[in-house]
């Protein structure tokens, strides 16, 4: 198999933590974003979104992470990160939603405005989009907060690909400014995760 992967992109974080949880063998290939590489022709030909991650196995290619998360996990059947119990498998997949549509849109909109604008050259932050995406955050994070009371891990008793897709974005909370002080069962959560040595051997390189 080979992962195209953006190191520092909370999509591709997750996948790679996913590759070392379940200890499978994987090229890795760097695509960086801030110089344009994702618009080579050769990587377009992969994955015309022009997004990372990206993952070759033989000849079927798959982006967009969440399934790419699941896939790497049919490798290893009955694994801790998807159990094979389809409603617990239904529950991890409705956390992965949620932080497509919803979690991942409002932490994405602090990374835009206040990380890859400056990355790309494309100006300050715009104070309205910032406003809009404060408003969404603060809905969403109330929901995610309010879930975890007296909860270690968003789905069951342990780790599972819900909590590497949802907390994949909080990696890059304190660089992108998130308002996280007043959710302490996230911020307690995440500490969990930041616990997992497939987490920390996952990080990018400093």
């Amino acid at each position: 198999m080979k992962l195209y992967y953006f190191p520092i992109s909370p999509n591709s974080r997750r996948v790679v933590a996913v590759l070392h949880h379940l200890d499978l063998a994987c090229e890795l290939q760097v695509v960086d974003l801030g110089k344009g590489e994702q618009m080579h022709p050769d990587i377009l030909h992969l994955n015309p979104n022009h997004m990372m991650p990206v993952l070759i196995d033989g000849d079927f290619v798959l982006w967009e992470s969440n399934a790419i998360m699941q896939y790497l996990c049919s490798k290893v059947p009955d694994n801790s990160l998807w159990p094979s119990n389809p409603v617990i498998q239904a529950d991890i997949s409705r956390w992965q939603f949620w932080q497509t549509g919803h979690f991942g849109r409002a932490c994405g909109g602090f990374i835009f405005e206040r990380l890859i604008k400056k990355l790309l050259n494309l100006g300050e932050p715009d104070a309205d989009e910032i406003a809009k995406t404060e408003d969404n955050f603060h809905r969403f994070s109330k929901v995610l907060d309010a879930h975890l009371i007296g909860r270690e891990w968003l789905v069951g008793d342990t780790m599972t690909l819900a909590d590497l897709s949802v907390g994949s974005f909080l990696d890059l909370s304190e660089m992108a400014q998130y308002p996280i002080a007043p959710y302490t069962e996230i911020q307690r959560w995440y500490r969990n995760i930041e616990q997992a040595p497939a987490w920390q051997s996952s990080a990018p390189a400093k």
